[in-house]
């Protein structure tokens, strides 16, 4: 199998945001930006993000989610969702 890397999406402002990191490349991850105040995107919405950024999930992997916090020393602040899932590039070489 080619090289894998990972794709998160997080919320910010409102606004759910899916990028994949690409560790060492200069000038920002590939990223994708869905629709303000919306509801968490639905797999096929996020499968179609991956494509336009032009990587696909890895057959077999799963999104996992997990939960921060916005202030890790204060327990009663607002929870942070972190999905995560392995994908790689739909031609061979990172966008």
């Amino acid at each position: 199998m080619g090289q894998t890397f990972t794709a998160q999406m997080s919320e910010r402002g409102g606004r759910w945001c899916l990028y994949v990191i690409l560790r060492g490349r200069v000038g920002g991850w590939p990223q994708h930006w869905f629709t303000e105040g919306g509801a968490v995107p639905t797999f096929t919405q996020r499968t179609d993000a991956l494509t336009v950024l032009g990587f696909e999930q890895v057959p077999g992997a799963l999104w996992e989610w997990a939960e921060g916090s916005t202030d890790p020393a204060d327990p009663a602040s607002p929870i942070v969702l972190i999905a995560a899932v392995r994908v790689r590039s739909r031609t061979g070489v990172p966008a």
